[in-house]
């Protein structure tokens, strides 16, 4: 009988609107939209800026640096494609920039997150996409 495959990880698929951001990635560059009306920066998530609510914006790299805002551990088995990484971290990175991007944190013990640690961008490449994952300055 052959062996059932691992169930997947649940993936972002890139639209229009975010594929910049994802380009990116798979470049090894965090890309975040700045608003040319107010100048605030954003993650890709909407088309207005929340500060000025206008809809022009340019991409810029952000520097990938930031530090952790808050996290969490898991421990339950929510979605099988990450039973075999339990306990993992949730962490919500406060870029350097000004927007916060939830994420995880790699290379560290979750016991030793803490809040207000200070960090750095690095990808996790699949198949076809990228995603910026940290880990400790």
């Amino acid at each position: 009988m052959a062996e059932a495959a691992a169930p997947q990880k649940p993936l972002p698929q890139p639209d229009e609107a975010s594929e910049p951001f994802f380009t990116g990635a798979m470049e090894g560059r965090l890309m975040i939209m700045r608003c040319t009306a107010c100048g605030v920066a954003r993650i890709p998530s909407r088309s207005h800026c929340d500060n000025c609510l206008s809809p022009d914006f340019e991409w810029e790299e952000a520097s990938g640096r930031g530090t952790v805002h808050t996290f969490g551990v898991m421990h339950q088995k929510y979605h099988p494609g990450f039973f075999d990484e339990l306990p993992y971290n949730l962490a919500v990175i406060e870029l350097e920039e000004g927007p916060r991007l939830s994420t995880n944190l790699v290379g560290v013990e979750n016991s030793a997150i803490r809040v207000g640690m200070p960090v750095v961008v690095d990808f996790q490449r699949y198949d076809d996409v990228a995603l910026p994952k940290f880990r400790p300055a």
